[in-house]
């Protein structure tokens, strides 16, 4: 049976620049299953995805048909044939604040401006 991951922008580039990767897995099988497949010709997506001990690392969220693995039985998670699966990495970053807009800001008003 065949699998659809769908690929964020900052795994791309170890996915050959790919946004959707197609692979075949046996009937029956499972997201770990599913994942061999997707490392064994793409590599460079396994450190990226998975521990040292081949769990899914904390800030990475694996969705199954739109569905959190954290929520739903994780990598032994059974798969069906034409799935789509997301690996959705969490972005983190920005600024200190300094020369930001305040969300709320301090304006007198007089009953004659009402």
């Amino acid at each position: 049976m065949q699998v659809l991951f769908n690929i964020p922008g900052p795994l791309r580039e170890f996915a050959g620049n790919r946004s959707n990767l197609q692979v075949e897995v046996k009937e029956g099988a499972d997201l770990r299953a599913a994942l061999r497949a997707l490392f064994a010709a793409y590599p460079g997506l396994r450190d990226r995805v998975l521990t040292e001990s081949g769990e899914a690392r904390r800030h990475v969220n694996i969705f199954v048909a739109n569905e959190d693995i954290r929520y739903t039985g994780g990598l032994a998670m059974p798969i069906r044939d034409g799935v789509e699966i997301s690996i959705v990495p969490a972005i983190s970053g920005g600024s200190c604040g300094q020369g930001m807009p305040t969300a709320s800001q301090s304006v007198p008003i007089s009953m004659q401006s009402v």
